[in-house]
């Protein structure tokens, strides 16, 4: 065996050193062909070094020099197969492993199952396994793995409950138990079922049997319960683990960016750069500029950038497209579009995100511009693509180019619509009044409509103040998602803004009754890198008696410019001075006074809504960038609103 391990380095070497020389060339050259331990070796090494094709080579020379395979032959050609998922040659495999005496060999079966599963076929993958009398923790693995990687993760959680019924009927081989291997597979299935009590289960299962330690189950529960929607689970477990590798933190970083939680993530990088021993990568960065983009947070964005910049990834096309995506959502579409121009590389994703960006910052004709040079580049468009692409025409009115790219998309590109398409277009039309056709189209669709349809359909209701319409669409929210308090309280806007307040009053009661609490309104601004939380009629910030008195005397200058309150943005029946009370309190009021307060003259003041912005507030901050001599820029849910000199960037179409 020594001596066949010495040959193979032997044939290493020489491979080396003579890139085009043929594998099997060489190995008939250097290396004893009489001795089927030398072929193993060869086919082992080459198997675990990612050269299938030349692991499939050296078995096929073996089987021809009728040398006899042993059980240890077969595994690792069967692996092969797998890699390249090629069904044909692990069909044969499976044929000379049965003539040979080795099909119901545990080891055989298991490399079998693996490759019936990698190459699409979990039926003769599972016939392989049931088959199996005595099965061990390998076998149960690859048939659990095979549910997973073809999307059947509840079959993977049935099957690994039999394991556990097996295990406890002493039915299956002494090494039988679970090892942390199989769990990643199981939490893998938890993840893809996002069953809150089966990962809780699971981990608990996992907790018992002391596989907690385990570095990859660690990593695999990070990402269960983060798909369960259960993110301080995954912090926990992130806290609690004693190792953590490249993985573990980029997926808690990922984990916390992808919930909306900016700053925790950041604030997770930072312990990473300080504390971990592991270098962070592209995928590190990546998820960073994520949670840059979701918090806003523009100074942490810029900082990565110049990082990226001397770790020279900024050609690399996932980073360069998180940095294009970062500068959209951190009001910085100039900064976007030069990040984007200086790609070497672009694929679709890069060019969507250029796309999605100027979209969301008003700018549908230069939206659209990128979408003709991705098509003359060669790129095709994908379905991505094209909902931020009628998302564009919709924030700009562009109701001709939306229907024309809206069908474009259909008979040019070969892509059925779906309901994030049908959305844009119903907003499209509702926002541009035309109500009625856009309840036709919601009738025609070929999918059923979701929350996002109707409820496009509704705001647009309230805009042209469709009562019916607005009722037709409620009644719908209401059932598909009946504790959503946004739909209620657009529902009463149209209600209110009809003056049928006694209409206004039953909505109050039934979302009492039935325990429909309002999210509240909160703004964000940064700072010199902090990001400042305010409330509506927020009291609580240290700066609050400046803030209000600060608004008290811009108030004055408002009015003299010409502001009028628009009270129509206020629900309640009350009379007009406290309805033009509860109008000065808004959130991004006092956050855009707090900017300015501390802010030197000519800095634009950005600042992020959760809450669509009023008319009163879209009004009022338009006076406020004139008078101020401020650029204000708002981000809400769904869009940007740049205010310069007395305009906005939407043209006063949102």
């Amino acid at each position: 065996m020594k001596a066949a391990k010495w040959s193979l380095r032997v044939l290493l070497q020489k491979r080396h050193c003579s890139t085009n020389a043929n594998i099997t060339t060489l190995f008939n050259k250097y290396v004893d062909k009489t001795n089927v331990f030398s072929w193993n070796s060869i086919i082992a090494e080459l198997a675990r070094s990612g050269d299938s094709v030349e692991a499939l080579k050296a078995f096929s020379s073996m089987r021809k020099s009728a040398l006899k395979p042993n059980r240890s032959t077969f595994p690792c050609a069967i692996k092969s197969c797998s890699a390249l998922c090629d069904l044909a040659s692990g069909k044969q495999a499976h044929q000379q492993a049965f003539v040979f005496g080795y099909g119901s060999d545990l080891f055989v079966s298991s490399a079998l199952i693996d490759m019936y599963s990698k190459c699409g076929q979990l039926r003769d993958a599972r016939i392989l396994f049931d088959e199996i009398h005595m099965r061990n923790v390998v076998s149960w693995t690859s048939m659990i793995n095979g549910y997973v990687q073809n999307d059947c993760a509840r079959e993977a959680l049935l099957l690994f409950k039999e394991q556990l019924a097996e295990e406890s009927g002493g039915s299956m081989e002494e090494d039988g138990c679970v090892d942390g291997v199989a769990m990643v597979s199981i939490l893998a299935a938890c993840s893809r079922t996002c069953e809150k009590n089966v990962t809780r289960g699971v981990h608990g299962f996992v907790i018992k049997r002391g596989l907690d330690e385990v570095l990859g189950v660690g990593n695999t529960l990070i990402d269960a319960y983060a798909k369960c929607g259960l993110v301080d689970f995954s912090k926990k477990v992130f806290d609690e683990m004693n190792e953590k590798d490249l993985i573990s933190w980029n997926s808690m970083i990922a984990v916390c960016a992808q919930h909306g939680l900016g700053e925790e993530a950041i604030g997770v990088f930072q312990s990473m750069v300080w504390c971990a021993e592991v270098e962070y990568n592209a995928v590190t960065l990546s998820a960073v500029l994520l949670a840059c983009a979701h918090s806003g947070a523009l100074r942490t964005g810029k900082g990565m950038h110049t990082q990226i910049i001397k770790m020279n990834l900024e050609s690399n096309v996932v980073v360069g497209t998180s940095i294009i995506d970062m500068y959209c959502k951190c009001g910085r579409v100039n900064s976007a579009r030069r990040a984007f121009d200086r790609m070497n590389e672009k694929n679709v994703k890069s060019w969507s995100a250029m796309i999605a960006g100027y979209g969301m910052h008003g700018k549908a004709r230069e939206a659209l511009e990128v979408l003709s040079d991705m098509i003359r580049a060669g790129i095709k468009p994908n379905g991505i693509t094209f909902v931020s692409v009628l998302s564009a025409c919709c924030h700009a009115g562009l109701v001709d180019q939306g229907w024309h790219w809206f069908c474009a998309m259909q008979h040019r590109f070969n892509i059925e619509p779906s309901v994030e398409h049908y959305g844009c277009m119903v907003d499209l039309l509702g926002r541009a009044g035309f109500l009625q056709k856009a309840y036709n189209l919601i009738e025609e669709m070929r999918v059923r409509p979701d929350f996002v349809i109707w409820c496009s359909l509704l705001a647009s209701c309230r805009i042209h103040k469709n009562v019916e319409l607005g009722e037709i669409s409620a009644r719908k929210l209401f059932e598909l998602d009946p504790n959503n308090s946004g739909y209620y309280t657009l529902l009463s806007n149209i209600y209110a803004e009809a003056g049928r307040w006694e209409d206004v009053k039953k909505m109050r009661i039934f979302m009492k009754n039935h325990g429909v609490v309002k999210s509240p309104g909160f703004s964000l601004v940064e700072l010199k890198g902090r990001v400042h939380i305010f409330l509506v009629g927020d009291r609580q910030h240290p700066q609050h008696e400046k803030i209000y008195a600060y608004l008290e005397q811009l108030s004055v200058k408002l009015q003299e410019a010409g502001y009028v309150p628009r009270v129509a943005s206020v629900l309640h029946d009350v009379d007009e001075e406290e309805k033009e009370m509860v109008l000065q309190i808004h959130s991004e009021k006092l956050a855009i006074v707090f900017g300015i307060m501390n802010s030197t003259p000519g800095t634009t003041i950005q600042v992020i809504k959760n809450l669509r912005t009023c008319e009163d507030c879209h009004t009022t901050i338009k006076l406020m960038s004139k008078i101020t001599g401020h650029e204000i820029v708002i981000r809400d849910p769904k869009r940007f609103h740049h205010f310069s000199k007395g305009t906005c960037s939407c043209g006063d179409y949102w």
